[in-house]
């Protein structure tokens, strides 16, 4: 797969373009029963990672061809933090970024660390997963290297709240029958009055999960959140009430949706007709497959 994918539309940042620091095969620290990404043993190394130059010049085409971009995205098949010339590239990233965000999408293992910390630092939106605030439920449905501590990420995001300048968005992914209780939620919030983020945004499953996991409704989103409290809270709704119609190619597609699958609402709100006609014939070819999620279809790539 390519180090970069989309553009694709995202409900809280726009228009996002990723970067995926481990391209050959999913790298994290966590296995968690939610992921996209099929299941693996939980690791600490990224295989073979892409060198930042390497990163720069593809992130330099795409915003020549994608100039519409609104967020530069650092995410991974896994986890982020794990990528072993992170600093590097963010540094690199700012000099090129033009007038794009910076963002990372990180599960929050590393962020006690005081280099990740000071590397985070330096971007404009940091968004870090909080699923659980009691170890039991962390191991259940975060499934993490046993040597990585909930106490400390939560210390660490604590710390980090207090030296970031930019936008700090914690999300907690509820499942049904494991976090879905209000007693976690009171804990949460609790822990996330110590945090102080500048937005929590509260979701459940809404594509294909590695296991077989359910998400929650809308409506019980919206009763676990009141157990927050007081807090700046956006519950996550698959309304994009923007449309892009951006072109791509037939590699450009099939890699984008091996990366990150999309409903038909998704691909509506993304793509052009040309783009579109172009999945249409994939599927056909039965290049493209159809997964359930929630009472939702959504089309993936194998590639």
């Amino acid at each position: 797969m390519s180090v970069i994918f989309g553009p694709v539309p995202s409900r809280r940042f726009g228009l996002s373009l990723g970067i995926d620091l481990s391209p050959e095969s999913k790298a994290c620290n966590f296995d968690c029963l939610y992921c996209e990404l099929e299941p693996a043993k939980p690791t600490d190394r990224i295989p073979h990672p892409p060198l930042v130059q390497e990163v720069i010049t593809k992130v330099q085409e795409a915003l020549r061809k994608f100039p519409q971009t609104q967020v530069i995205t650092i995410t991974a098949n896994g986890e982020p933090t794990l990528y072993p010339y992170l600093d590097e590239l963010i540094d690199a990233l700012n000099k090129i970024k033009q007038d794009k965000k910076l963002l990372i999408l990180s599960n929050a293992s590393r962020i006690h660390e005081p280099q990740i910390q000071t590397s985070l630092a330096k971007l404009d939106i940091v968004k870090l997963s909080l699923d659980c605030a009691t170890p039991r439920c962390f191991k259940r449905l975060d499934r993490p290297l046993k040597s990585i501590s909930l106490d400390k990420i939560i210390k660490g995001m604590e710390r980090f709240s207090r030296l970031y300048g930019g936008l700090l968005v914690v999300e907690i992914l509820v499942v049904k029958g494991i976090n879905d209780t209000k007693e976690e939620f009171a804990k949460l919030g609790e822990i996330l009055r110590h945090i102080r983020p500048d937005r929590i945004d509260v979701g459940t499953i809404d594509r294909p999960p590695a296991y077989k996991v359910e998400p929650v409704s809308y409506e019980r989103l919206f009763e676990l959140s009141s157990e927050l409290g007081p807090l700046p809270i956006s519950i996550v709704s698959r309304n994009f009430g923007q449309k892009y119609f951006t072109n791509l190619s037939e590699r450009e597609i099939l890699d984008l949706l091996a990366h990150r699958p999309l409903s038909q609402e998704d691909i509506a709100c993304l793509f052009d007709e040309q783009s579109q006609a172009i999945i249409h014939q994939l599927e056909q070819e039965k290049k493209l497959k159809k997964i359930k999620v929630g009472g939702v279809d959504f089309i993936e790539s194998d590639l």
